[in-house]
């Protein structure tokens, strides 16, 4: 899939498109609904971008690529958007997919600016071709964690699939609760079915389950038979991956979906900027933008900015991330080095603990701003 020029760049087209590689979950078992609002994101700004004169006169054009959740795709897929000549690639939601996609383009020399993906260690040596808009897990865990201690949740449970985003994410939570504490004990999604699971919740006596499992399956499944338990109707259900964001979460579960708290990456209240990405947003996915879709608004705005002032060469870009200064949806966009985490980072990006209201599952509630 190809996302061509808006119309009205063509009139002042006087060269080749500058062109740049987007990577988004688009098929399972990719988290698709994400993919869908990271691309709007994504395609909005580089419409925007051509409807303003393109870069330097050159429509933007971004060939869009799915990576179905799979590393090795995405790593492909690297490989082939280098060959076509794209200037940078961008995009991506899963971190175990985005440390592949990092990987690759350090290999090859490629800038990747990467939208969404948090893991911390998203590259095993500093790299000066990966840049992110996302903040580092580390941070956003953290926030929930406190929140998790500030509403007196200290025996907490955490249903996990294996990954290195579920275990990177216990860790951060079980070094901020350990020393206030807190415990942290893990169950295993895939071995305990929904009603043993609750069955083991009762038996570690835990005051909080944390959902680290993909969604719809088999978070709707657990949380269905945790509500359905007497036993644990005082047990507090939170997925700080941020499985509550999209509708088919309120689609799959209803009231039951509500009073779950998640991580989301916006401020408190959105400047001019932001509302009017927003109105675009929802118009193009029907429905309210998640923080994901502002991300890929971001991303492809501070790549436009940069390939206008230092131009499409590879090596110009990769370093042009410490000279990036940019107004983004969610705040001014810059990189700098920060410690433990190897590529170049916004710091940071607003974090905030929300659920969707138990009165009104539509409407959302801040609960905690880190």
């Amino acid at each position: 899939m190809n996302t061509p020029p808006s119309p009205s760049a063509a009139g002042h087209r006087d060269g080749s498109p500058v062109r740049l590689g987007a990577l988004v979950p688009l098929t399972r078992p990719g988290w698709v609904e994400a993919g869908r609002h990271l691309l709007a994101g994504l395609d909005l700004a580089a419409r925007e971008v051509n409807d303003a004169g393109g870069i330097d006169g050159r429509p933007l054009e971004l060939l869009v690529r799915d990576t179905a959740a799979d590393p090795e795709r995405a790593a492909a897929a690297v490989d082939e958007l280098a060959g076509l000549g794209v200037a940078a690639v961008v995009g991506e939601y899963h971190s175990v997919v985005a440390r592949a996609v990092a990987a690759r383009a350090d290999a090859l020399g490629v800038p990747f600016l990467c939208s969404s993906a948090v893991l911390d260690g998203l590259t095993e040596e500093p790299t000066e071709w990966v840049a992110r808009v996302a903040p580092a897990q580390s941070l956003g865990w953290r926030v929930y964690a406190d929140f998790l201690l500030a509403t007196g949740r200290r025996r907490i449970a955490v249903a996990s699939q294996p990954s290195v985003y579920w275990a990177s994410g216990t860790r951060v939570l079980r070094d901020r609760l350990a020393p206030l504490g807190g415990t942290v004990v893990e169950l295993d999604a895939n071995a305990l079915a929904p009603e043993a699971l609750c069955d083991a919740l009762v038996d570690h006596e835990a005051t909080a389950l944390l959902l680290l499992v993909g969604s719809p399956e088999p978070a709707v499944p657990i949380v269905r038979a945790v509500r359905g338990d007497r036993r644990l109707a005082e047990l507090l259900i939170g997925a700080p991956a941020g499985q509550p964001e999209f509708a088919g979460w309120a689609e799959a579960l209803g009231a039951d979906g509500a009073g779950i708290p998640f991580l989301r990456y916006l401020p408190e209240r959105l400047g001019p900027l932001g509302e009017r990405v927003a109105k675009e947003l929802r118009e193009r996915l029907g429905e309210a933008p998640s923080f994901v879709a502002f991300e890929g608004w971001d991303t492809v705005t501070v790549l436009a900015e940069t390939l206008r002032s230092h131009g499409p060469d590879h090596t110009a870009v990769a370093g042009s991330w410490p000279r990036v200064a940019v107004e983004g949806t969610r705040g001014p966009i810059r990189f700098s080095r920060t410690p433990g985490i190897g590529v170049w980072q916004w710091t940071w990006a607003p974090v905030q603990v929300v659920d969707r209201d138990p009165v009104s599952p539509d409407r959302f509630r801040v609960l905690r701003a880190g």
